[in-house]
């Protein structure tokens, strides 16, 4: 399928710093650019930096980051679920996993998190998708952020919602093994029924839970 990716660019300034937010970025326009040491949520921040130039060169893979000045502070990934998943066990093209979303410490309250998956969904470029994202707590920053596990489920929750996901069940072991964990939809209004409907299958795969 045709993966339509319209760049856009927003700019915050916040007393005398300048943040800007863009994307998707390319990977050449990545390779030109730091990583900032604290973005080590799922790996070393080198091995991280490598990982988004990575998914930026996929088809569908795309990177919206916050930078200040020439170092990343954030990003956002969306790209096709690992093929050891079951998410990808349905062969869907139009099935994109919102994947990660990681702000240095120190940048954390000027909402950057919001607007960079904000901006993934201008211009109606995602309508095609069915977009997900599974949430497990143990991927968040509870330390740092001094939240409660249910404190931080409600925060991400907020955050998905900001450009409609919602919560969709599923009996998937992982997430099933927490009460905390989630799986977070949006299904644009461009995909087929079909999609929906094979998507449905995906999320249950247990016959006693139709």
């Amino acid at each position: 399928m045709e993966h339509r990716k319209i760049y856009h660019a927003h700019i915050q300034q916040h007393q005398e710093l300048v943040l800007i937010i863009e994307g998707p970025v390319r990977p050449e326009v990545l390779r030109t650019l730091d990583m900032h040491p604290d973005l080590d949520a799922f790996r070393r921040p080198k091995d991280q930096h490598e990982a988004l130039i990575e998914i930026a060169d996929l088809p569908e893979g795309r990177i919206i980051i916050a930078r200040h000045e020439n170092t990343i502070v954030g990003y956002v990934t969306f790209h096709y679920a690992d093929e050891m998943e079951r998410w990808s066990q349905g062969n869907m093209q139009d099935l994109v996993e919102l994947g990660a979303v990681e702000v240095a410490n120190d940048y954390r309250s000027y909402g950057l998190g919001k607007k960079m998956i904000q901006t993934a969904f201008e211009e109606d470029q995602m309508e095609n998708y069915i977009v997900f994202t599974t949430e497990y707590y143990w991927h968040w920053d509870l330390e740092g952020s001094k939240l409660s596990v249910w404190d931080y489920r409600k925060m991400m929750e907020k955050l998905m919602e900001s450009v409609g996901m919602i919560w969709y069940a599923t009996d998937d072991p992982e997430i099933c093994s927490h009460p905390a964990n989630c799986l977070m939809v949006r299904i644009g209004k461009d995909v087929p029924l079909l999609s929906e409907q094979q998507f449905d299958r995906v999320r249950f795969q247990q016959r006693f839970m139709y």
